[in-house]
């Protein structure tokens, strides 16, 4: 069943393993070693001293990123010349879409803006000034960053492996830099840490996933209670439904849940705008992309070196760069397996550009619909939500408009939709990165690795522990992107090799041509 997995498979499931079982150890057996306290320890102090490392590097992967658009390496091919793209740019877009981000959408597009509101990065703001500001760090922090972190890892995966024929493996990359001692313990290590940050990053957003489901079920019938029984339910049945996706293969299950994500974000998206202030939601979405623009420069390097009693770049910008680079290996491999057949400028534009407009705009209906509550009618909802958690922040917005019961029921069917969509991308990802990069791998792996991230959601959901396991797999970041950085200067040595040999083909002299002239 498990002859064709490698090493990495193996080391990866006896640490996920230890890890989960060290997380549902009592805090009054470890007061001072269990999980939570250890890691948030560890987190703590790297996002303190190397804050600014994260971010310097997440906004050094946005210029090269954009540099790649630009420069002369855009035609190059993913794949041989006469590939062509194995998706329409609908199913594409929705694959890469639900796979980065589905989840997390839905949970924070209207309690992280609420939240900016009420505390923003600049604590003298008030009023339109802290609304505005809100919103465009909610651009920010969802916006060109984290997809250019995606975007550098998976053209690389999807470069190596499609154009130089190489395994699907993180490692395989980092070749043209170190040779073949990729193959050796090195190799091994940097593609351990892509699973571990893989495992533990989609366990996450699973736990989300289930409390925010319970929430909403919670919020709309009275007596179902929102607590862990309803959880790990839904776990359950949302569990077989990904396996049952993830057994019908990638052109199949994922695709057809992907293309139906679009259509159901699409749906509520459009039924929240008409519904809620239009005008004033469209004038909001227009006004604060042109704001997150011009400012962009200034948002990616602002530290508060001068304000030691500020953390919020620390728990947020910082917290989310460090995030994203930890999904880079599960969302760049996924992206990078449906994307062959396209050219480098065309995946990097694709990846880049089209979710940062969907997620604006999907902020712009969501957390304006919220702010606008806030800021023209005067309703507290910072109050409700600070009452019931951040999972029910989504349904007491949509409860204040027309229609909230229909329209808090077809979110509870988005995010389920959401949740299946990126637990079987996973499991898809985890098969490939630990059977040597296989782009078909075997059912067996894929189930067992789903039972895995369920396994790990559940466990830590009943200890309370989704933060623990929240900022373990940021913890693993630290190491990728060291990783990342590698890989910019690896791809770069490749592409300027195959500009070279290609000038010099092109240019070789016809050895007849000077016959044939005499």
């Amino acid at each position: 069943m498990l002859q064709h997995v490698s090493k990495v498979f193996y080391i990866s499931l006896v640490f996920s393993l230890l890890f989960i079982i060290w997380g549902i150890i009592p805090k009054d057996v470890l007061p001072d070693g269990n999980l939570n306290t250890v890691t948030s320890n560890v987190q703590g102090f790297i996002v303190q001293k190397f804050g600014w490392f994260y971010l310097l590097s997440a906004t050094a992967f946005l210029i090269f990123a954009i540099f790649l658009i630009v420069s002369k390496y855009g035609n190059i091919v993913l794949g041989k010349d006469n590939d062509k793209p194995e998706y329409s740019y609908i199913t594409w877009f929705g694959m890469l879409f639900s796979a980065g981000m589905g989840i997390g959408l839905v949970f924070w597009g209207v309690a992280e803006p609420i939240s900016h509101f009420h505390n923003p990065p600049n604590p003298e703001l008030q009023g339109a000034d802290a609304a505005k500001i809100a919103l465009r760090y909610s651009f920010f922090h969802w916006g060109l960053h984290p997809w250019a972190i995606y975007a550098v890892l998976g053209l690389a995966l999807a470069y190596f492996q499609f154009r130089k024929e190489s395994p699907g493996l993180i490692s395989s990359i980092l070749t043209p830099l170190f040779g073949d001692r990729m193959k050796g313990g090195f190799g091994t290590l940097v593609d351990f840490i892509a699973v571990f940050a893989t495992i533990f990053g989609v366990a996450t957003s699973l736990g989300l996933g289930a409390q925010q489901i319970s929430g909403g079920l919670g919020f709309l019938f009275d007596g179902l209670t929102k607590g862990f029984t309803l959880q790990i339910i839904i776990i359950l049945i949302v569990t077989v439904l990904f396996l049952l996706s993830a057994m019908t293969g990638l052109n199949k299950g994922i695709k057809y849940l992907s293309n139906t994500n679009i259509v159901l974000a699409i749906v509520l998206m459009f039924f929240v705008l008409f519904v809620g202030p239009t005008n004033f939601i469209m004038d909001l979405f227009t006004t604060t992309l042109g704001s997150y623009l011009q400012n962009l420069p200034s948002m990616s390097f602002r530290m508060t070196p001068f304000d030691t009693n500020s953390t919020w770049v620390q728990d947020w910008t910082i917290f989310y760069w460090a995030w994203w680079i930890a999904w880079a290996p599960f969302v760049g491999t996924f992206i990078a397996r449906v994307s062959r057949g396209r050219t480098v400028r065309e995946f990097t534009i694709g990846v880049l550009v089209v979710p940062t407009i969907f997620g604006a705009l999907w902020f712009s209906v969501f957390g304006g619909a919220g702010i606008w509550l806030e800021f023209v009618q005067g309703i507290d909802i910072m109050t409700l939500i600070s009452n019931q958690g951040n999972e029910v922040a989504l349904f007491t917005m949509l409860d204040q408009y027309p229609l909230g019961l229909i329209s808090s029921l077809l979110a509870i069917l988005l995010i389920s939709t959401f949740f299946i969509t990126s637990a079987d991308s996973a499991t898809f990802v985890l098969g490939m990165q630990t059977t040597h990069g296989s782009l078909n791998p075997a059912n067996p792996v894929k189930f067992l690795w789903g039972i895995v991230q369920s396994g790990a959601a559940a466990v830590l959901l009943w200890q309370g522990g989704l933060n623990a396991l929240q900022t373990a797999s940021i913890i693993a970041a630290f190491p990728f992107t060291f990783v990342m950085i590698l890989i910019v200067f690896s791809l770069m040595k490749s592409f300027q090799e195959e500009a070279k040999h290609y000038v010099l083909t092109r240019r070789k002299p016809n050895p007849t041509q000077g016959k044939n002239e005499a």
